[in-house]
């Protein structure tokens, strides 16, 4: 029984009530965000900062009061030409040496007390200046990062199949709880190693609140306002993203940010008292065979959408009659996982495909954004111009996919993603800097509108019994491109170009690749993998009208008088008719008197008698 064309309309489509758990299922976004973006501020790396002086390093008849601040940094700090104060080094005096009117003899050793640190934009103490984590310890920020980034992905995949068995609410509410726990327990972290496995671990369950919250939302949205919907889940990620650096500011000191910034999760428990907040999907719970589930939900969503299931003047009309004919009571539930798409073609090749271009969209964006640094070097431009570019390709999104379609307009940001970057490599050292400007702050739009779009046609394309865990697949793609910047901060930029010529080939590879695509606007979300396999390729240009694309010999298949909607429409009528116990109309008979009297006698004897008398005649 198809959801969207059998069940969908006839309890009250996008209704209030719809409308209403749309909205709710957009706050998880926002409490995603504000904990994915924080980590951005957790690793800043102030501005500046160098070697905190120490007094045993200098000769015993020095005598600081004779020196200015600035002119005792001087004498205890090398000067690099270039970038001021070594961070890394201090010089080292000779313990007897009292002439300071001749070259002073000096060698230069690493810190020995610590670091003073230049606060100009964003936490007074983070993760990076709370355990000194510069110099030779600077290799554990970008591990911090990668393995943030390792927790999403084992959270997408490990939890996006748990919402395939479990449910889309139980998987939010198990996701939402331990996130929230977990972020408690980070603000009492007293060493990075506890940090950073804390992290990973809340990592996986933000993970698992985003994908499930994602997925409900779409599946209550009819193929008209699904893309609206998802575009405005990614507005209020950008307002989280919008309003972190006052948070931050605020806040002052990391423990108190990761605090706050948990507080939302912890709002969102509040969908565990109240399931009328976040009710499971009726979609999946039809897709999986769990009838009695689905019919308690279906009178739920259509109650509150202010549509009567039970009319009485319309049975044929009936939505549970018609399931109650469609399925049986005692029919078992049967759920899927991502292992199944390896006996699948077209499934398995959209999922590898939408993954490729999310790998790309979310990996090459590093590219652009380093291109900004040489035009600015202040955190907040940077950071507002990344932003600002987010909320850009989320208009542009809402403005053009439903007119171009999501594959046309996928292939035009791989497009233009493409080629920003390869005249980026090609001709940076002959364009001014006002177009490498432009072409950065284009190449960073259409990336970022690549990755969500990419995302959005994933969920539209993968089949309802496992759109968890094949959606959770393409989004930890996603993370090893966002992972893969950490790694070239690793090694220091040291594979910068080459991480530019890799993703910029794959743009251009990605560009035939989308092509194999099916298109899935205005049409309804697949539920089972045999609906996801019927999503085939449309032609890529429109044949043209005056063309004859009949065949020679037209065959018109013969009218069936056998239609399964109205047999099964007639069997539910009748059922409800003959279970009520009083009837529009009765057909009144005569009775019948008992075939023997109680004397014995037959009743009728008179009748019997002329029938032999007309018989021996």
């Amino acid at each position: 029984m198809d959801f969207e064309t059998r069940i969908y309309p006839r309890i009250g489509g996008f209704g209030r009530y719809n409308r209403t758990v749309a909205f709710f299922s957009w706050i998880p976004n926002f409490a995603v965000a504000l904990n994915l973006f924080s980590d951005i501020f957790y690793t800043l790396i102030p501005e500046t900062y160098h070697c905190k002086p120490d007094p045993s390093l200098l000769p015993a008849a020095f005598l600081l009061s004779n020196l200015s601040k600035q002119e005792y940094l001087n004498f205890t700090i090398p000067w690099v030409e270039g970038s001021g104060l070594s961070h890394c080094e201090l010089y080292k005096y000779p313990a007897n040496y009292t002439n300071f009117t001749e070259k002073v003899p000096k060698e230069v050793v690493p810190c020995t007390r610590g670091w003073e640190y230049t606060h100009e934009a964003g936490l007074q103490t983070n993760y990076v200046t709370e355990w000194n984590l510069v110099c030779g310890n600077y290799w554990q920020i970008p591990t911090q990062h990668i393995c943030f980034m390792i927790g999403w992905i084992l959270g997408y995949i490990l939890l996006g199949t748990l919402c395939d068995w479990l449910g889309r609410r139980q998987g939010l509410l198990l996701s939402v709880a331990l996130s929230g726990l977990l972020g408690v327990a980070v603000c009492l972290s007293n060493s990075p190693v506890i940090f950073l496995l804390l992290r990973l671990s809340q990592g996986a369950m933000l993970a698992g609140v985003f994908l499930s919250s994602y997925i409900s939302r779409l599946e209550l949205c009819d193929p008209p306002h699904r893309l609206m919907v998802a575009m405005i889940g990614g507005f209020f990620a950008v307002a989280a993203e919008l309003l972190l650096p006052g948070v931050a500011v605020m806040c002052r000191d990391w423990p108190v940010l990761q605090a706050v910034s948990t507080l939302p999760l912890l709002f969102l428990l509040s969908y565990w008292c109240c399931s009328s907040l976040f009710p499971e999907s009726p979609r999946w719970l039809l897709a999986t065979g769990q009838i009695p589930q689905a019919r308690r939900s279906i009178q739920t969503f259509s109650t509150r959408n202010g549509v009567c299931l039970n009319e009485e003047i319309y049975p044929a009309e009936n939505v549970l009659s018609e399931m109650d004919v469609a399925y049986c009571e005692d029919t078992p539930p049967q759920y899927h996982n991502i292992l199944e798409l390896r006996h699948t073609r077209v499934i398995w090749r959209n999922c590898l495909i939408l993954g490729f271009t999310l790998f790309i969209g979310t990996g090459i964006q590093y590219c652009f954004t380093r291109n900004l640094h040489s035009f600015s070097s202040h955190f907040y431009v940077i950071y507002f111009l990344r932003v600002l570019t987010g909320a850009l390709a989320c208009v542009l999104l809402c403005l053009s996919v439903s007119r171009v379609g999501r594959r046309g307009m996928l292939l035009l940001c791989a497009i233009v993603t493409g080629l920003s970057s390869l005249l980026l490599l090609a001709l940076m050292q002959y364009l001014r800097g006002g177009l490498v400007l432009v072409l950065s702050l284009l190449g960073l739009l259409a990336s970022q509108a690549l990755a969500m779009l990419s995302i959005f046609f994933a969920s539209e394309v993968m089949p309802t019994v496992v759109r968890g865990g094949s959606l959770g697949l393409i989004l930890s793609a996603g993370c090893v491109g966002m992972a893969a910047s950490s790694l070239m901060e690793l090694q220091n930029n040291g594979g910068y170009f080459l991480h530019h010529v890799v993703f910029a080939s794959f743009a251009v590879l990605s560009v035939l690749c989308i092509m194999l695509l099916p298109e899935s606007k205005r049409k309804p979300l697949p539920d089972s993998l045999k609906d996801g396999e019927n999503l085939r390729r449309p032609p890529l240009f429109l044949s043209r009208a005056d063309r004859d694309n009949l065949p020679l010999l037209r065959t018109r298949p013969a009218a069936s008088e056998y239609n399964p909607d109205n047999y099964s429409r007639l069997v539910a009528a009748t059922k409800k008719m003959l279970a009520k116990d009083t009837l529009p109309y009765k057909i009144a008979l005569p009775p019948q008197p008992p075939l023997l009297a109680s004397n014995g006698t037959v009743h009728g004897g008179l009748d019997n008698q002329a029938l032999q008398e007309e018989d021996s005649s």
